[in-house]
């Protein structure tokens, strides 16, 4: 589609919503529309993500806490949709675009209103609620995954698989070789938790490490992402080990640490997987057990059967079975070299690119919007 159009970016003021909404925005920027963004406190203060997009604040509640929190929920959903109607009155936008969590909820219910073509993008293997709500109502749906757990039949027609759109800083690494690892170099580890750490991984990281051979263990640079309740005894652990570690509560240029890393110990969030699949790195993923719908279960699922990534239930991930995997993985260069192959082979590159081409046909004639890409088998081809 030709021509410089507007559109609305809501999405929670998590990672897990924030990187592809702002990937998204700059691939938008790059084709020369204007982009602005719907979220909470959270999501307009994330560094660095859209410090040069127009952003809003909108009421939208959480659908928790009993009668009276759904009450109070649905009164600042009402709010927010007001105040959303009347801000496409003023931007008049070409498509609004939802990325999950509860702010964007407004966004949209003032879309449908107000009649403008809408979009959701679903970053996990299974849809998220706000997006479940809306499915049966919005123009398309973008999914990161071939098989999405509650993506009703019905709804099929319209999903379109696309990925999950990483940073730029991240596409990058693609290009890259995977590390050079001989047998007696450095192992670089890194570990991290997501945007908000884990203490698990504080917790039982060092001493799986500590358990490893003391030859394997000397080689061992580990970075480590840690909560600011857990850093310090983490810590003191490596260093009573002499492991070289360096750790932080934030990691800004996680690209960075990416390039470097040998192998990744994490969580399995959404923006976490599709990082290590766009770069190739080979990981030992620990699911978040509170996770809605076990979602980061599911979302290893795709990188662990491809051979990109070994998944451990949180109640399994003791000392011992981390140790155990670690070496089966770290003595072997050409098995970890293997792995992260696989990890690569699970990447969808182009997210962000296909994206925008699924966005920028939203207010295209009946017909000529790209709907009805089959899952799980094909990736969408957009005019």
């Amino acid at each position: 589609m030709s021509g410089q159009k507007h559109y609305v970016l809501a999405a929670g003021g998590t990672g897990g919503h924030m990187v592809p909404a702002a990937s998204l925005a700059a691939e938008l920027g790059r084709r020369g529309h204007h982009v602005s963004l719907i979220s909470d406190d959270r999501g307009v203060r994330f560094p660095g993500l859209f410090d040069k997009v127009q952003t809003h604040v909108l009421p939208a509640g959480r659908l928790a806490g009993g009668p009276i929190g759904w009450a109070k929920a649905a009164r600042a959903m009402i709010a927010g949709r007001a105040q959303a109607i009347e801000l496409y009155r003023h931007q008049k936008p070409a498509a609004v675009i939802g990325f999950g969590g509860y702010p964007a909820l407004p966004a949209l219910l003032a879309a449908f209103k107000a009649g403008i073509p809408t979009a959701v993008h679903e970053q996990n293997a299974v849809l998220g609620r706000v997006n479940r709500l809306v499915a049966g109502r919005v123009d398309a749906i973008a999914t990161s995954y071939a098989n999405v757990a509650r993506l009703k039949e019905k709804y099929r027609g319209k999903a379109h698989l696309v990925g999950n759109p990483v940073r730029d800083a991240v596409l990058a690494l693609r290009s890259q070789p995977y590390p050079l690892l001989e047998e007696d170099g450095i192992f670089r580890v890194l570990v991290t938790g997501g945007s908000q750490g884990a203490s698990v991984l504080s917790q039982v990281v060092p001493d799986g490490l500590s358990l490893l051979p003391i030859a394997f263990r000397r080689r061992l640079q580990v970075t480590h992402q840690a909560r600011i309740e857990d850093i310090d005894a983490a810590r003191a652990k490596y260093a009573d080990l002499s492991i070289a570690a360096e750790l932080a509560t934030y990691l800004p240029d996680m690209p960075e640490q990416l390039a470097w890393a040998h192998l990744v110990i994490a969580r399995a969030g959404a923006s976490t997987l599709a990082e290590l699949t766009c770069a190739g790195r080979p990981a030992i993923l620990v699911p978040l057990p509170s996770a809605t719908d076990d979602h980061q279960t599911a979302n290893a699922k795709e990188m662990t059967d491809a051979g990109g990534a070994r998944t451990i239930a949180q109640t399994a991930f003791t000392p011992v079975e981390l140790a155990k995997q670690m070496q089966r993985l770290g003595l072997d260069p050409a098995a970890l070299q293997n792995a992260a192959g696989r990890a690569r082979s699970c990447g969808r590159p182009d997210a962000a690119r296909d994206l925008a081409d699924l966005v920028e046909n939203l207010d295209a004639p009946l017909g000529d919007m790209p709907i009805g890409v089959s899952l799980p088998n094909r990736k969408p081809s957009f005019a």
